[in-house]
């Protein structure tokens, strides 16, 4: 029987990259003028995976994710991995968001991962869910290598990575 070869498909953030961006965004309102006097601030939870955005209105609110975001993509975080929750009321005339960051694959995404490779129906391409990765096997490294193109031009709401690649 030949050897078969393999890839991991998972997804996941840097959790110090976040950490590092978040730390620039603080900085960069604590200096803006249209954030002066008010109480914009950034929490970041990190054993929750859950960034905490707190302003005075909603147009604030706007501004400050938009840093945030900025923040992010320049330290190299994929905001497609940002679940983006909605602008609540809080207290004492303030707004607030909850951003979760998605670290791992959940089970909808990788099943929607491996039905992709099904339906491509690549020759002797198989893809397996295992936990909060999908594993991809074939005997074949270039049907690997195009399996991973599919993977990389479909769209499924996170940013794929590949590894474990034997």
């Amino acid at each position: 029987m030949p050897q078969s070869s393999s890839f991991d498909v998972t997804t996941g953030v840097d959790l110090q990259e976040v950490d590092n961006a978040l730390n620039q965004a603080q900085k960069e309102i604590a200096q803006r003028y249209d954030f002066k006097g008010s109480h914009a601030s950034i929490e970041f939870k990190r054993a929750e995976e859950l960034i905490v955005l707190v302003a005075d209105s909603e147009f604030q609110m706007r501004a400050l994710f938009d840093v945030v975001q900025a923040k992010l993509i320049k330290r190299g975080v994929s905001v497609k991995n940002l679940d983006i929750g909605e602008i609540k009321q809080a207290g004492g005339d303030t707004v607030r968001r909850e951003v979760k960051l998605k670290t791992s694959l959940d089970s909808d995404t990788a099943k929607k991962v491996a039905a992709a490779i099904k339906d491509a129906k690549l020759k002797k391409v198989q893809a397996s869910i295992q936990g909060d990765q999908v594993r991809v096997t074939s005997p074949s490294k270039d049907d690997l290598q195009e399996a991973m193109a599919l993977l990389r031009k479909g769209d499924f709401g996170v940013e794929l990575k590949f590894g474990n690649y034997r």
